[in-house]
């Protein structure tokens, strides 16, 4: 049996009435400049998350931009039992809650184990309860602390607004870092596992699946404020995160969401088909129009879309799960996307916890039939993906929550001095080796640029 790693670290009983929270409304002229003053400012907290939106709108946004920071409760967990321990910790505290959900945490939804090899050690799951949160919508910010530090709240947003904004100078003071990146596998042996993996379609195992490897460095020194800032320079995706948790980093550029919870109304958004972006317009628009007319990509949503509405069914109302839309085409720095949205209201009386558990991990990760896809993928990939492919975000008081897809990102054991990212692809019957081979090479491009890049 797994060793249970989970803590509370307060005494919750006696500290209750510390959990009412002072807010603080202000008006900011300048919400890009303040938004990097934030980001500099935090790095001198042990816990820190940073989410934005850069700027992307969509019906479904409530923030632009969110600081976490300074932990006054946290909970670590392995995967056994975690989704329990969570319910336990996010219906006692009743607060803002932080943190993340690893891909091994299907090992606590089904049957299943990660017996591969782990160079970044993460805890399979953590969230914290911060001291301090900052809150953005357009000109409008929003300053919540616990009533315990509210006595700091005028002076440090004194010391914000004295922080320089400017991310590339503030960089440029830092100390430059390259790193040599080494792929797990090799193309060949890529190839020669895709078509196990296409042997298993062809036999009626599954349906699709998707398939990842890892790029990795050992031995690797980075600042992880200088990475993170590159990398949200050349990306600019709606759900980018900085994360930090002691010595452990997450650095994304994730243009997908997981889940969203609104009250009763819950939100998915995956994200299946991937087209390169180019310089030209006319090619450019080319692209995109092969994207959104492409019978396999359109397949491959189209399945995943299908596993979405299934596992949503689960905890909802009765004829609430809709299809919002369809494969619709989304056009981001880097690459277009194919994206679909799937809603449902939540059934009475499933918590917020039970949505998670029961849609985790999401389907556009995984593949068709789940189980099956998950047990192939362990079979037939090299690493444990730990954070990668699992999600980041937050719960309010209210029992709300936005959750990202953990994919165009960077994750990095400062202690271990292990630097890692991960990409794949979708496997269907139509797919060609060679071709899932580049796609994955075209996801990586950004975060090679950044990790190999001068400076």
């Amino acid at each position: 049996m797994p060793q249970i790693l989970s803590s509370f670290y307060c005494n919750f009983e006696t500290s209750k009435t510390y959990f009412l929270r002072t807010n603080l409304h202000k008006q900011i002229a300048n919400p890009t400049n303040f938004k990097q003053q934030l980001l500099v400012w935090s790095q001198q907290f042990r816990e820190v998350v940073f989410l934005d939106s850069n700027a992307h709108q969509d019906s479904y946004s409530q923030y632009d931009c969110i600081l976490a920071v300074d932990a006054f409760t946290s909970l670590k967990t392995d995967q056994f039992n975690a989704f329990e321990s969570l319910k336990q910790y996010q219906q006692t505290t009743k607060d803002w809650l932080f943190g993340y959900l690893s891909y091994d945490l299907k090992n606590d939804v089904e049957v299943l184990y990660s017996a591969n090899q782990d160079g970044l050690q993460f805890p399979d799951l953590y969230f914290f309860q911060p001291k301090k949160i900052f809150l953005i919508k357009g000109n409008n910010l929003e300053i919540r602390y616990l009533n315990l530090c509210d006595d700091e709240l005028e002076a440090d947003f004194s010391d914000i607004q004295r922080t320089p904004y400017n991310l590339q100078l503030t960089i440029v003071n830092l100390q430059p870092s390259t790193v040599n990146i080494q792929q797990r596998v090799s193309k060949e042996i890529y190839v020669e596992k895709v078509g196990k993996m296409l042997e298993h379609i062809h036999h009626g195992d599954i349906y699709e699946a998707n398939f990842c490897m890892e790029f990795y460095a050992e031995n690797a020194t980075i600042h992880p404020l200088e990475k993170f800032v590159k990398l949200n320079a050349i990306s600019q995706a709606p759900f980018s995160v900085f994360f930090k948790n002691h010595q452990h980093y997450l650095l994304s550029a994730s243009p997908e969401r997981y889940l969203k919870k609104d009250g009763e109304r819950i939100i998915s958004q995956p994200i299946k088909g991937t087209a390169k972006r180019f310089a030209d317009p006319e090619q450019d628009e080319i692209s995109k129009e092969n994207l959104a007319n492409d019978p396999k990509e359109r397949s491959e949503n189209i399945m995943i879309t299908d596993l979405v509405r299934n596992d949503l069914s689960r905890t909802a109302q009765k004829g609430s799960v809709k299809v919002a839309e369809l494969c619709g085409i989304y056009s981001f720095l880097q690459v277009h996307q194919m994206i679909s949205t799937i809603t449902s209201n939540l059934k009475e009386p499933y918590a917020a916890i039970d949505v998670l558990k029961t849609t985790f991990p999401m389907g556009s990760m995984t593949g068709a039939p789940k189980i099956s896809a998950m047990q192939i993928i362990e079979n037939l990939e090299a690493t444990k993906r730990g954070l990668y492919s699992g999600a980041v975000g937050y719960f309010t008081p209210e029992n709300d929550f936005d959750f990202n897809v953990v994919i165009r990102s960077i994750l990095y054991n400062q202690d271990k001095k292990y630097v890692s990212f991960s990409v794949g692809s979708a496997i269907t019957s139509q797919s060609i080796p060679e071709m899932e081979y580049e796609e994955c090479l075209l996801k990586a491009k950004a975060m090679l640029e950044v990790l190999e890049g001068e400076g």
